[in-house]
């Protein structure tokens, strides 16, 4: 680990695609079978493998992308414009956009350093502000972020004590667990996404997951622009052309045989991380509280200081390696800037230490010690 960096220069991503194989069978099939379309076997397919994966009172619908099931999550809780929802402030827009789809005001709440997801004192403050102030808030979204569960028992026990709906956003989470239930499980309406750089990927797409049939119906019925029943093009409410393609849930498919491997893949880069750098004062990672269970989908470090997490990242791109910082806040965003906050501090702290490392499950032990080495070297000197 002390010799000079590796003169190779090939690029490392963050968080890059990686096929298994399995996936061309499924497309196959879709072109054999003439389904190009949003509909047809690999839909229905791929649906019924995450409900049998996540094996508990689950009805999954595929849809566009992460972000079409948090619009729709939105509309089926009937949040309409005018409304107030809750919002994590530390996460990726994606999460807060749909709320303004719908005409909706996010509210920001911060973090907590146990998960760095939403903080339970600071949730029941802004409740209470926001129903005080005469607008009790329709919907929490929960972020599971970067893969660790948020803090289910308290933020669902304060849904329930308040009478509001939790929408579970585990876009980044498939294959995380709490208390050996499956993250995407813990919402009144929860979901998934299948970009490019997540856990698997369909090239896009998303799915939403509710809680009983009734829902899903629904859910289909708003993401199929709304027809109603009958041979004549009839509409009554307003539609969404958000249904996955049966080609991308096709390589979906061919993802879900391998997700368990691949959760074990990033769960390794973030041990080879840990035994590593752990022993560096200057460096600090997130480390799963009893009971908490992450795919790591990515593994974040948070530094001494700004400028260290600056000095790393700018040395890894000079070496060809993608590194990102930590989400950037919502309340720190020009779009939301005018938005209500609750805040202690955490999440802005998180953003100006932390550093997203290379974490995807095609990396070769290779790619991790060159990363370690760049990291250590800077430290050394």
């Amino acid at each position: 680990m002390k010799n000079k960096v590796s003169a190779s220069k090939s690029k490392i991503w963050l968080s890059p695609p990686h096929m298994s194989g399995y996936e061309q069978k499924f497309i196959n099939e879709a072109f054999t079978t003439n389904w190009i379309a949003p509909f047809g076997s690999n839909v229905i397919g791929f649906e019924k493998d995450i409900e049998k994966y996540l094996n508990y009172n689950s009805h999954v619908t595929a849809l566009s992308s992460g972000t079409a099931a948090i619009h729709l999550a939105l509309l089926l809780l009937k949040v309409k414009k005018g409304d107030e929802v809750i919002c994590q402030t530390k996460t990726f827009v994606a999460s807060v956009n749909p709320v303004t789809y719908v005409g909706a005001k996010p509210i920001f709440v911060d973090s907590e350093l146990k998960t760095w997801n939403m903080c339970p004192e600071m949730l029941e403050i802004a409740i209470n502000d926001r129903i005080k102030k005469g607008k009790k808030p329709k919907a929490i979204i929960a972020i599971n972020l970067y893969g660790m569960p948020y803090n289910v028992e308290a933020i669902n026990n304060m849904s329930e004590k308040y009478q509001i709906p939790v929408i579970e956003d585990s876009a980044e989470a498939l294959g995380s667990s709490y208390n050996n239930r499956k993250c995407g499980t813990f919402g009144d309406i929860s979901v998934f996404s299948f970009n490019g750089n997540k856990i698997i990927t369909a090239s896009g797409g998303g799915a939403l997951i509710s809680r009983n049939i009734k829902t899903k119906e629904k859910s289909i019925f708003l993401a199929t622009q709304a027809k109603n029943k009958g041979f004549e093009y009839n509409h009554s409410e307003t539609g969404y052309n958000y249904r996955m393609s049966n080609i991308l849930a096709g390589i979906g498919r061919g993802q879900m045989v391998v997700l368990d491997s691949y959760v074990s893949l990033r769960r390794r880069n973030f041990d080879f991380y840990y035994k590593h750098l752990n022993f560096n004062k200057h460096i600090t990672f997130l480390n799963e509280p009893m009971g908490y269970y992450s795919n790591r989908w990515l593994t974040c470090i948070l530094f001494s200081t700004n400028k260290m997490r600056e000095d790393i990242r700018l040395l890894l791109e000079k070496e060809n390696i993608e590194s990102r910082p930590s989400w950037k806040p919502m309340h720190l965003q020009d779009l939301f800037k005018n938005s209500p906050k609750y805040l202690n501090g955490t999440s802005e702290e998180i953003y100006r230490k932390g550093l997203c490392l290379p974490s995807g499950s095609s990396l070769k032990e290779q790619d991790l010690n060159r990363i370690i080495l760049i990291i250590n070297n800077y430290f050394e000197r």
